[in-house]
């Protein structure tokens, strides 16, 4: 795990359970290793129509828990109408698993909310990946992979509407520090964002801190200008002297507005949330 991520106060289990209280805990996911639980905020009012669904996948690079990261985005997104789900996956530290077990529980996910829509009162066709780090990167392989590589399964899609993406890792090929997490060099080139860019895929909104050591702000710049070059929607929202943490809302709650706003922008740019729902701006949001 990075320095940077260590510098992070340890969220503990306690804490944990407290700040997911307000949601429904589901088994989406039964592994070998153990059950895979997603954890799921509905607004309070009634649902008139299916709402869309935003999913968080946290950071901790296919090893750590921060399990409550994206917690304070989640209730803003219901704020917002739609549904929010934070996401567990695989882990290492508590599974034994690494990157490869991670990316096979976060498409399983996106296929269990479309499978169980109409009990979750949810939007199939409005469905929103987000992740920081590499739970950004397991946003990416739900999504990146042509369809002959990533087939629906049982007709069910795994592919979002959307990608919403904090201090993204894109590059795990060999040479990166990540490399040693997949099981062997192939794996590690096959699975890296940087190896499956294409045309036609999902419109995508990055945030990345320039000073950010652990997924360096070069790879997302290079990474996008290739998504553009082949005529994907692909904005990179860049910050001066931010680190690879500088979005979350312990962090700094200035940046976690201005990233919020901004997503919440985007996605309704799309249409994907509805623009009732949009509080009023003012201040440097409005800008």
């Amino acid at each position: 795990m990075s320095h940077i991520l260590q510098k992070l106060p340890v969220i503990g289990e306690s804490r944990d359970r407290k700040l997911l209280e307000d949601a429904s805990a589901y088994v989406y996911h039964q592994t070998p290793q153990g059950n895979v639980v997603a954890h799921v905020f509905q607004p309070k009012e009634p649902a008139f129509a299916p709402r869309p669904v935003v999913v968080f996948f946290h950071g901790g690079l296919w090893d750590a828990s921060m399990l409550a990261q994206f917690v304070p985005q989640c209730h803003h997104m219901v704020e917002r109408g739609a549904v929010a789900v934070v996401a567990e996956t695989r882990l290492a530290s508590k599974h034994n698993t690494g990157p490869v077990e991670a990316v096979e529980d976060a498409r399983e996910l996106i296929r269990w909310l479309r499978q169980h829509a109409e009990t979750l009162q949810i939007d199939p066709a409005r469905v929103i990946a987000c992740g920081s780090a590499g739970g950004a990167m397991l946003a990416l392989l739900t999504a990146m992979p042509t369809d002959k590589a990533l087939p629906p399964v049982n007709g069910v899609s795994c592919r979002p509407q959307a990608l919403v993406l904090f201090s993204a890792v894109v590059n795990t090929r060999p040479g990166t520090p990540f490399a040693s997490r997949f099981p062997d060099t192939k794996t590690a080139k096959k699975l890296s964002p940087s190896s499956l860019v294409r045309s036609k895929l999902p419109p995508m909104i990055f945030f990345h801190g320039k000073a950010d050591r652990t997924a360096p702000f070069s790879e997302v710049k290079k990474f996008r200008r290739r998504l553009w070059w082949r005529r994907n929607r692909c904005e990179l929202v860049d910050f001066e002297r931010a680190d690879h943490s500088f979005f979350n809302f312990n962090v700094n709650q200035d940046y976690f507005e201005l990233t919020i706003a901004s997503a919440c922008r985007f996605l309704t740019g799309l249409g994907l949330l509805d623009p009732a729902t949009a509080p009023p701006l003012s201040g440097e949001l409005a800008e």
